[in-house]
């Protein structure tokens, strides 16, 4: 049996790689564009590019927000990719503070732009970089990364960071000038990724795949 996974379509980001590559894992994909979609979906993805206030001001103005918050809530698989990552959090200071979805506790910040050395450091990160674990953890063993090996590149492509406010929620971080900075986050059914899987080659297939084996047919 194939797993179905619903894609959020608020108007924002490359969809049609995501689906590709979920496909490609073996996925049946459907879209949902109003809050009755998101409500009968059985696991969802959110992905995002662009700016943190524009996409959640479109998630709210069309009802999809509160669908997804009530859909995880009830323990639906939900990945964040990227942008859709950083939705999880409670709020992100790009261009003011802007309130997320609030279902992990934490906020989203610029990453800085200087080195730890203080030299200056480009931002927005865009490239490859390695993936270790998050200070608590030996391993990805038990997580949606567990199929991958302690320092798999991944590749990213961003200029805002997330602060989980729980240690235990972050999953793995990444290393850019000096600063760890968070790449992944879970916490039960939510599970959250800067970089993106569907441009990361094997290493972001197997991580689908993984979360594709907590989804029902």
């Amino acid at each position: 049996m194939h797993p179905t996974v619903t894609i959020v379509d608020y108007g924002r980001s490359n969809l049609l790689s995501v689906q590709r590559a979920l496909e490609y894992c073996g996925a049946t994909v459907e879209y949902a564009s109003t809050p009755e979609q998101v409500a009968a979906a059985g696991a969802l993805v959110l992905p995002g590019v662009g700016a943190f206030a524009d996409g959640m001001n479109l998630l709210r103005e069309s009802g999809l927000a509160r669908a997804v918050c009530t859909r995880a809530r009830q323990g639906v698989p939900l990945l964040g990719i990227c942008l859709g990552m950083q939705f999880l959090f409670d709020s992100s200071s790009e261009g003011g503070i802007t309130p997320g979805l609030g279902l992990l506790p934490g906020t989203v910040e610029a990453i800085p732009g200087h080195t730890t050395q203080g030299q200056p450091l480009r931002v927005p990160h865009i490239g490859w970089a390695p993936l270790y674990p998050a200070q608590q953890r030996e391993g990805f063993s038990g997580s949606t990364l567990e199929a991958i090996p302690v320092k798999s590149q991944v590749y990213f492509v961003h200029g805002y960071r997330a602060m989980p406010a729980r240690q235990a929620d972050r999953l793995a971080d990444t290393l850019y000038g000096g600063h760890r900075i968070c790449a992944a986050v879970q916490r039960g059914n939510i599970t959250g990724v800067q970089f993106h899987p569907e441009k990361s080659g094997e290493v972001g297939l197997a991580i689908l795949r993984t979360f594709l084996g907590s989804c029902p047919a």
